[in-house]
């Protein structure tokens, strides 16, 4: 039984940068189109104002496991959280931004506990709020350390950011990792911050589609760019570095090797980047046990980010042997899983002993 009673307990949280790399949003900031630069420079403006919050966490419901959800309508200001426009249970008013926020929430949600036995993000029954229509026709979503945020996008490189599974289950997989391992974000943690909650985001999208690992685009924000836009998804970890090619955004910059790793002081130490590394690692073992990637692969996964001894500062070698233990101490040393772990690191250029 979940109290109501808790006290509320405040705290700092470090808000991670949207869905959208900062240097994607930079190419089209310089951009010659003052149509596509005004929006960007907007975002980028908005994002460097709110990198940290003061947080008040919102009392569990009490009563039976289950999403307790609250969508808000910030009615294109960027102030936080904005109008009550839905809560848990309440029907659809009509406004698909808000219905695709209160479903992605609840298929995160779902996700969590039919396969993890994990009541929200904290694991204790916390509530999960979006906010919508947020800022002018900006182009991101964000995890504030609270919430998810969504802009609506430009109208011409991104629609908006609601219908995306994906991008949904990725930006709340940043606070299951804050109430977790709480990786740095900066450098490699941040890289492997960015690659867990690409990894979420991939396996609710897979799971409302019922698709299996061979059958899955591994897309990371398939849709989101409009007609015009010379890409597929904002990331494929499939193939790291294939995601678009566009004179706007430029070329898809992730590496899927060690031997490609970027070094970089940009973008966090290139959080967004040297993500596709993880990524790949994540597709190879997924697949190479084959059916539903977030059975396996994923337990796999949510062990390691959930079982205490992962360090905050960890590296792209200690995740990887880190999830080869976590694959032997679950399902046996020498097993399956272990070795698709290990091939899937070696694959990018990481031999686990």
């Amino acid at each position: 039984m979940r109290s109501s009673d808790a006290p509320a307990t405040p705290r700092t949280a470090r808000r991670c940068p949207g869905v959208v790399p900062p240097f994607l949003l930079d190419r089209l900031a310089r951009a010659g189109d003052a149509a596509l630069a005004e929006p960007a420079q907007r975002t980028l403006t908005v994002d460097r104002a709110v990198r940290a919050v003061r947080l008040t966490r919102r009392p569990t419901r009490p009563g039976e496991p289950g999403p307790s959800r609250r969508v808000f309508d910030a009615q294109g200001r960027t102030a936080l959280p904005g109008v009550v426009v839905r809560e848990e249970g309440a029907p659809s008013r009509g406004d698909d931004d808000v219905d695709e926020a209160y479903d992605g929430l609840g298929a995160t949600w779902t996700l969590l506990m039919d396969v993890y036995g994990r009541d929200s993000l904290d694991g204790a029954g916390s509530g999960l709020d979006a906010t919508v229509h947020y800022g002018q026709r900006y182009d991101n979503a964000f995890w504030d350390g609270e919430r998810m945020v969504f802009g609506d996008g430009d109208g011409i490189v991104f629609r908006g950011f609601t219908d995306v599974p994906s991008v949904i289950g990725h930006e709340l997989a940043h606070g299951l990792v804050q109430e977790t391992a709480d990786l740095v974000y900066r450098g490699q943690p941040g890289a492997l911050n960015e690659s867990v909650s690409d990894v979420v985001g991939a396996l609710v999208e897979q799971r409302l589609r019922g698709q299996d690992a061979a059958s899955a685009s591994w897309l990371i924000g398939e849709g989101l760019f409009l007609p015009g836009v010379q890409g597929r998804a904002l990331r494929d970890m499939a193939a790291p570095g294939t995601a678009y090619d566009d004179p706007r955004l430029g070329r898809d910059p992730q590496p899927g090797h060690m031997d490609d790793y970027v070094e970089t002081d940009e973008d966090d130490g290139g959080v967004h980047i040297n993500s596709g590394i993880p990524n790949r690692a994540f597709h190879l073992t997924a697949t190479a046990l084959g059916g539903s990637a977030w059975e396996r692969a994923g337990q796999v996964w949510y062990d390691t980010l959930t079982g205490g001894s992962l360090a905050r500062d960890a590296d792209f070698a200690a995740f990887a042997a880190a999830t080869a233990a976590a694959a032997g101490a679950r399902y046996g040393a020498g097993s399956p899983e272990q070795e698709a772990v290990r091939a899937g690191w070696a694959g990018v250029g990481l031999e686990v002993r």
